[in-house]
């Protein structure tokens, strides 16, 4: 039986009239003229929207290895090459999508390309449990970090700072859908890559196609992104005129100035394959002055901008273009990719105390968003329903004699407050691994807070356990020694033990104040998300337990 869908990248045009003409008409007709590429009508009446396909051959006499080997070896071979490029377009419901077969994905104007658009489905379809891959670009660092994960994992494990990282590619597998290899079959797992297109299974059928198209667009417009992956769409650009009018002022002024760091070289989030595959950088600045070499010299492209009038170096900066070759030969079917220059360029900008950088011609306020992430933050933690219930806490009570409370709720529970293990890199020296051990092997570590101070010790004791115990195997042993003997031989732990789950309880003041992410205070806010970021990047998860104040009467006894 012949398949219903077939792997694709499906892109969403900007800027192109949803019409036949239209769509033509925003094509690169001297890059189709020098490939020879035929537009096809033949039953154009098959697709229930306007559409437009056009293939051409992309052939070489002999392969660019050819010569080279003969260098190498004396061997005299000549080896054709071919390869083939198809780009079909649609115009579906008022907007204009495209698909490149074979090598027709370079047929797509880079101008044209929704560069967000992928991600946008991805973060709103991908299981946050089952992340197969993430690229992220730290702002202000020119850095980008590539992560795999080829069996899936949870995207918290990617440790990604929602407030400093700004991601341009989201890999995972799909929750259940309404697309058409969905549809096939109960428990089809498919997979998803989004980034400037959309890579998935679609369907190959006409009607099928189309209805994929449009439930892809119903996602991106209708839904809203999963809670744990919304983090992908906090850092949006800056859309201010007047902010933006005096940003390209600071720009225009720093492309004149001697290089001082400001300016950085930044690849492309979605030209990261292509710069890998690349032989060979081409440059043109300005239009014209072409430069061709092994790697993207900056230095080389801003020694060339100063040398422009004042007033007209970002206008040169934009005419300006960076074009890769698969081999240093740079003939035109080597062409890997090309693009405006300005999108390899990373700049900071500072507005008086507000920082801004233009990363793939987008402006962002660095940090502009960090509050309201760490509210967010905060208030998932709290608002979580508990997966440890604690008691209230007498009024006087004192910490050791709370934690023997918790471990009193039932069977399993070990109370190891002050039950130390030695610390590997000082000897002397003492950790507390937890308050009270659960029966699922929860670490419970419980704090009393007036300020913020006594929290951040909370949660760097947090940390330092969990640290320990992944690391140390002499303190795993020693914390296994301390259950088996404080549950009197009852808990026999594992001796590979890291935990899974870590619940801060805290009773904020004397419990007069009921613990919310209004209440808590602020420092404690940035360090309880710092913390628990850190904690899911090793694999384990966070929650905060507000304890409540019991009804003054006798404290509980030892």
């Amino acid at each position: 039986m012949a398949p219903s869908t077939s792997l694709r990248t499906l892109y969403r045009l900007v800027d192109v009239v949803p019409n036949r003409d239209g769509m033509r008409a925003a094509l690169d007709h001297e890059q189709l003229a020098s490939l020879d590429a035929e537009f096809h009508d033949a039953h154009h009446e098959r697709l229930p929207v306007p559409w437009l396909f056009l293939s051409a051959g992309i052939e070489k006499e002999k392969a660019a290895w050819c010569d080279e080997i003969a260098r190498t070896t004396g061997c005299d071979v000549s080896e054709r090459v071919r390869r083939t490029a198809a780009l079909l377009m649609l115009a579906v419901d008022g907007e204009v999508y495209a698909i490149g077969y074979d090598q027709g994905y370079r047929l797509i104007p880079d101008r044209l390309k929704d560069r967000r658009f992928g991600l946008r489905y991805a973060a709103r379809q991908v299981d946050p449990l089952q992340v197969r891959g993430l690229i992220a670009h730290t702002m202000g660092e020119a850095r980008t970090d590539i992560a795999l994960v080829p069996g899936g994992t949870s995207v918290t494990r990617f440790g990604v700072r929602e407030h400093q990282q700004f991601v341009t590619s989201l890999r995972g597998v799909l929750q259940s859908n309404g697309l058409t290899r969905a549809q096939s079959g109960r428990g089809v797992t498919v997979s998803v890559e989004g980034g400037a297109g959309l890579r998935l299974p679609l369907g190959i059928e006409p009607a099928d196609l189309v209805a994929d198209i449009r439930e892809i667009a119903r996602v991106c417009r209708d839904d809203s992104p999963d809670p744990a992956l919304e983090f992908v769409e906090h850092i949006t650009p800056v859309k201010d005129t007047a902010t933006l009018a005096l940003l390209e002022q600071e720009l225009e002024a720093a492309l004149g100035d001697p290089a001082d760091g400001r300016i950085t070289l930044g690849v492309p989030g979605d030209h990261w394959t292509y710069y890998q595959a690349a032989g060979a950088v081409q440059l043109r600045i300005d239009g014209c002055g072409v430069t061709m070499g092994d790697a993207f010299e900056l230095d080389h492209v801003l020694d060339r901008l100063r040398t422009r009038p004042a007033g007209g170096r970002l206008a040169a900066l934009r005419r300006s273009t960076v074009t890769l070759y698969r081999h240093h030969r740079a003939a035109h079917e080597d062409r890997l990719v090309a693009t405006p220059l300005l999108r390899w360029i990373e700049a900071g900008i500072s507005l008086g105390e507000r920082r801004f950088l233009l990363m793939d011609c987008e402006w962002y306020e660095i940090g502009a968003r960090y509050l309201a992430a760490i509210k967010d933050t905060v208030t998932r933690l709290i608002n979580r329903p508990p997966s440890v219930e604690l008691p209230a806490w007498e009024p006087g009570e004192k910490e050791d004699l709370y934690n023997e409370s918790i471990a009193r709720m039932g069977d399993g529970y070990v109370c190891l407050d002050r039950k130390n293990v030695g610390n590997p890199l000082k000897a002397g020296n003492e950790v507390e691994i937890c308050d009270v051990l659960t029966p699922d092997n929860t670490l419970v570590l419980v704090k009393r807070a007036h300020r913020s101070g006594p929290l951040s010790h909370l949660f760097s004791q947090g940390l330092v356990a969990v640290q320990m115990l992944k690391e140390s195997a002499e303190v795993r042993a020693q914390f296994a020694r301390k259950v088996f003997e404080q549950s009197r031989g009852r808990r026999i732990m594992p001796l590979d033990f890291v935990p899974r789950r870590l619940v801060f309880g805290i009773l904020l003041k004397d419990g007069t104040e009921e613990l919310t992410p209004e209440t808590l205070f602020p420092f404690s806010q940035v360090t309880l998300v710092e913390t628990a970021k850190t904690l899911r990047s090793w694999g384990v998860e966070v929650e905060v337990v507000g304890i409540r104040a019991a009804p003054s009467r006798t404290p509980r006894a030892a």
